[in-house]
């Protein structure tokens, strides 16, 4: 081991930061930084970008459609209508199934699915780095199978589709990882807002299911994009290209009594049930595929066998159905359509998803959600049948994708139906709750978790954030004199000494001021080398320091750079004056708070105590 010196006064490894008086005072709310204002502006042509490329992907939707269908030549977006064929209709879907496996098996297998799960896994364990080839294959393999019938909507393939621009444009530049997903997930926020035109719910999806976090670095790109987006949708639909916004016009709706309530907190509770009910349905479907004896290529023909009978049965399945949510929004369908519709989406549906073919899942559960609002309103009091279906629509999105504040503004900006607000907040609220308490995990998490990955989807605090180095050190640590030899120091600390606990040993000086760190480690080594006799100062490290008022995240931080799991805690005003030291485990104490806060239940306030506080009072009209 070469020799080493006692360490000058500025020698000692600190972090680059300046002191200052009142550290705590300096801290932020925030962490963002300038770098924010470039991922802005690339985030505002990416939701340009996203929102042409969406509006594209409607219209080859509808010209596939009516090709198949009609034998037109025609991009609107109308309904498929299999009575044009008859029973040859079936064949259509079928048809389309064949192309969707052949792309996937030939093109990239990441185009199979509804696309959020597979969003979300690029953001968690692929670094946000999506293939090129995915901003072509999906929306085209997307196109065929809704367009060929599919009972799918467009908004998966775009979040898909509108975040591999993201990436794509990310992979172009020098970014990190995190400012990769930024744009990543600013494309799908501008493609979801092209299709449907709700730039804030749009934005707060990707919150609540694609950014894993609430920051301005993340949130105002998103923002910026969605804005971006529906400038451009507006454009369009100010020429007549698009429909325009609100794309599911209602009646005005007036405000709702409280007897509406109760009926809110019922559609709420049967939502709940709702999702449960498709979830299941869903991965059951699934699982009988993957019994058959057959590739995976050829399950999307074999589940649109299922979808053209289903059509045949009722054509409203096919399709993406955005005129039939509008029908049952306006009341417009009887009871008993209601309930066909019920039955033979949710089977279709799930079928053809569990067949992991191409298509989202948006459309086909605001379609379900609303027949079932439709149904229950039959008996519910204080509203309509079409506001019952619009609370069904929102509480159905809130139980399967577990995102309530989406779920009541995406209702809003489809409706503009503002009066509905607390019976919507409602509904959506107890749905999620019937959700989680029933499903472990949702059918967007469920897919992850069977390729052996894990998704927390609730956000919290850090408690690292919270609390302060002098809040957890350890103060009166053991030190050693820089003169002592690493023999001398064996022998001091013998086998069982609970000094030899701590694996890092602060050296000081004379007059007391830190001169370096030796770790238990080095003086095994030392001895192994049969340089035990010499001072323990040509054993010292520089070591990497943390300040007492650094909040444990900042601390936590420069462990994993540095690869050191104990720091020596020094002052600011003197670089050289042990403080204490901090460890890994101590960081723990923060968790520790957190535990408590969470399992400790007590009672401040007894009745007791709270009648002799009452008692204190003065009486009414007394001095």
């Amino acid at each position: 081991m070469p020799p080493q010196r006692p360490l000058p006064d500025d020698a000692v490894a600190i972090p680059d930061e300046r002191p200052t008086d009142g550290a705590e005072r300096a801290l932020g709310d925030f962490t963002a930084t300038p770098a924010v204002l470039r991922l802005a502006l690339v985030a505002v042509a990416i939701g340009a970008a996203t929102a042409v490329v969406a509006l594209g992907l409607l219209d080859l939707i509808g010209l596939i459609s009516n090709l198949a269908y009609a034998g037109r030549w025609s991009t609107a977006l109308t309904a498929p209508d299999p009575h044009v064929l008859g029973p040859l209709s079936v064949l259509v879907p079928v048809a389309g199934g064949l192309l969707v496996g052949l792309m996937a098996r030939v093109g990239s297998e990441r185009i199979r699915g509804h696309g959020i799960p597979e969003a979300m896994e690029t953001i968690l364990l692929r670094g946000s780095r999506m293939e090129p080839r995915l901003a072509v294959l999906k929306p085209l393999s997307s196109a065929i199978s809704i367009g060929s019938g599919g009972p799918f909507g467009a908004e998966g393939p775009i979040i898909v589709t509108g975040g591999a621009v993201g990436s794509i444009v990310g992979q172009l530049l020098h970014l990190t990882a995190a400012e990769r997903r930024t744009l990543l997930v600013a494309g799908a926020a501008g493609g979801m807002t092209a299709v449907f035109g709700t730039p804030v719910a749009a934005v707060l999806l990707a919150v609540e299911l694609l950014l894993f976090e609430w920051r301005p670095r993340s949130l105002v790109p998103a923002a910026l994009a969605a804005a971006s987006a529906a400038a451009v949708r507006g454009a369009l639909a100010n020429h007549g290209l698009i429909h325009p916004a609100p794309l599911f016009p209602v009646h005005a709706v007036a405000a709702l009594p409280a007897t509406a309530l109760p009926g809110a907190l019922a559609i709420g509770l049967a939502c709940g049930a709702l999702a449960w009910t498709m979830t299941r349905c869903v991965y059951a479907a699934e699982d009988a595929f993957a019994r058959l004896p057959l590739h995976w290529c050829w399950w999307p023909a074999l589940g649109g066998v299922v979808v053209g009978l289903g059509g045949l049965l009722d054509p409203r399945v096919l399709g993406a159905g955005y005129g039939t949510i509008r029908a049952e929004l306006a009341g417009q369908l009887a009871l008993g359509a209601l309930a066909l519709l019920l039955v033979c989406k949710l089977v279709v549906w799930a079928v053809a998803l569990g067949s992991n073919t191409s298509g989202g899942i948006l459309a086909p559960l605001l379609m379900l959600g609303a027949a079932l609002g439709g149904l229950l309103g039959a008996l519910l009091p204080g509203a309509d049948t079409g506001t019952w279906a619009l609370l069904g629509m929102a509480a159905a999105m809130a139980g399967v994708m577990r995102s309530p504040l989406t779920s009541v503004v995406f209702a809003l900006e489809l409706t503009h139906q503002v009066n509905v607000l607390p019976a919507l907040l409602l509904a959506c609220a107890v749905a999620q709750l019937v959700s989680v308490l029933a499903l472990k995990r949702s059918i967007l998490t469920e897919k992850i978790a069977r390729r052996g990955y894990h998704v927390n989807r609730e956000y919290e605090v850090d408690p690292l954030q919270a609390l302060f180095v002098r809040d957890v050190m350890e103060v009166d640590p053991v030190t050693l004199d820089l003169e002592l030899t690493a023999a001398e120091l064996h022998a001091q600390l013998p086998e069982g000494s609970s000094a030899r606990r701590q694996r890092l040993y602060p050296l000081l000086d004379g007059d007391d001021r830190l001169g370096g760190v030796v770790a238990w480690s080095d003086v095994l080594a030392a001895r192994a080398d049969d340089d035990a006799t010499a001072a323990l100062a040509r054993l010292a490290r520089v070591p990497v320091v943390a300040y007492p008022d650094e909040t444990l995240r900042a601390v936590a931080d420069r462990m994993l750079d540095s690869g050191h799991g104990v720091l020596p805690v020094v002052a600011r005003e003197d670089r050289r004056r042990l403080a204490g030291l901090v460890t890994q485990f101590d960081l723990l104490a923060a968790h520790q708070r957190v535990l408590v806060e969470e399992r400790h239940r007590e009672r401040p306030l007894s009745p007791r105590r709270l009648a002799g506080i009452g008692a204190l009072l003065p009486a009414r009209g007394g001095s």
